[in-house]
């Protein structure tokens, strides 16, 4: 009866190792499978455009006020935080029109202590009025101002970390 018993468990060893080795490749799967499901949402989430083109012109037409990778320099301010709850209808409208504030959106309309002491630091020249263009004129600008958004907001969003995005 006793080696009935180790028969018996003998028999059963190849089939439990069966089981935790279907068992391990099944949860492998299933996390391939979420990380499939979750770049398919995060690509969705994206906003249209090329990486790589919104690069291309932000280093050509903005990265000499606002640095290489958008985070501001002496010369312009970091975009990141600004663009990060930036739609793109207002990112398009600023872009081609004008820059009215260098406030984020939100302290930019209205009355508030924000943009009263930069009216304040205006005033009294320690602090001079955007110079930044509208670019509405600039053909490069215009055809890739979708490619621009997606760029500077992957940024923003922190998706897309700094340097050159593969094309």
């Amino acid at each position: 009866m006793l080696r009935n018993r180790k028969t018996a468990a003998t028999r059963m060893l190849p089939l439990a190792a069966l089981l935790l080795a279907t068992l391990g490749l099944g949860g492998c799967a299933v996390e391939w499978q979420n990380r499939q499901a979750a770049k398919e949402v995060a690509e969705r989430a994206r906003p249209p455009g090329s990486l790589y083109a919104g690069w291309r012109v932000f280093q050509e037409r903005c990265a000499a006020c606002h640095g290489a990778d958008a985070t501001g320099t002496s010369r312009g301010p970091d975009l990141l935080p600004r663009v990060r709850d930036m739609g793109s209808r207002r990112f398009v409208s600023l872009v081609l029109n004008r820059y009215d504030w260098p406030l984020p959106a939100g302290q930019a309309r209205g009355d508030g202590a924000a943009r009263d002491a930069l009216i304040t630091e205006i005033e009294q020249r320690r602090q001079g009025g955007m110079t930044m263009p509208a670019w509405q004129g600039e053909p490069t600008v215009q055809a890739h101002i979708v490619d621009l958004y997606a760029w500077v907001s992957a940024r923003a969003q922190g998706t897309l970390g700094p340097g050159r995005p593969v094309p």
